[in-house]
């Protein structure tokens, strides 16, 4: 199937900083894709990768759980550690639990974490439901697209593929176990309105990982993709901050080539 026109993955090559920004479930690159422009023009290098069975139709996806998701990530950051002298993981949702994992597994190599409205958990009697529901009904109603900004549109399925959401599922378990792996500095952004992920999953993440250099930041006039909502610029710019404070070549002269 082709990738659906702009949910293509996106890649460009900057200095000697790295960042990995991941996509959240049953979405694409497209919702991160002016967050990873902003920080390329910065001087960065960046990789957005398509998460497998993503950006086409929920068909497709269906046949993905979070092994596959999971490994595309991982071969990206390994892509950004043999280029770049640091590396910072960054994630939406899905995304946010995936970096989480990726900081948990590599640790050192892993210079920061930045993450917007993680998920940690599938909430509600559905969960429960998942591992017999999943084999009775394909899918259920989509979850792209919460965002308070008129006029911005998520691209994202319509539809929950089960077998997915199952596996969804077990990843946040296996996930949540690691928690206390996390050790780098962590900048976490959370809507104080969000329909998708509630408030207790940030409050669990912040709750459970060994980070010492923690920050929190409400974003105030955003819904779950805030990363194209009313908060983008600040999300932006909050990151590129806390990136340039730990890797003191980003905005130097020079840095733009790793110079």
């Amino acid at each position: 199937m082709p990738v659906l026109p702009g949910a293509e993955p996106y890649r460009h090559e900057g200095g000697e900083v790295g960042v990995l920004l991941c996509h959240g479930f049953t979405g694409s690159p497209q919702s991160l894709r002016p967050w990873a422009e902003y920080l390329a023009e910065r001087g960065l290098t960046v990789s957005l990768p398509l998460l497998p069975g993503h950006g086409t139709r929920w068909q497709d996806m269906q046949i993905t759980g979070w092994q596959d998701w999971y490994a595309e990530v991982d071969r990206a950051l390994r892509e950004l550690l043999e280029r770049c002298s640091q590396v910072f993981v960054l994630g939406l949702s899905l995304g946010g639990a995936l970096a989480l994992r990726l900081a948990a597994k590599h640790g050192r190599a892993v210079d920061g974490v930045v993450v917007v409205n993680p998920g940690i958990k599938v909430h509600g009697a559905a969960a429960f439901a998942l591992p017999v529901l999943r084999h009775l009904i394909p899918s259920t109603k989509g979850i792209a697209s919460d965002i308070a900004k008129g006029g911005s549109q998520e691209i994202g399925y319509d539809r929950v593929p089960l077998h997915s959401a199952h596996s969804l599922r077990n990843f946040f378990r296996l996930v949540d176990t690691a928690l206390p792996q996390v050790t780098q500095p962590l900048l976490l952004l959370r809507s104080a309105q969000d329909h998708v992920v509630p408030p207790a999953d940030s409050a669990r993440i912040l709750s459970r990982i060994s980070s010492v250099d923690v920050r929190e930041v409400l974003l105030e006039q955003s819904y779950h993709v805030a990363t194209l909502d009313h908060d983008a610029e600040r999300i932006f710019e909050e990151s590129h901050a806390f990136i340039g404070r730990l890797a003191p070549t980003v905005g130097k002269k020079g840095s733009a080539t790793g110079g």
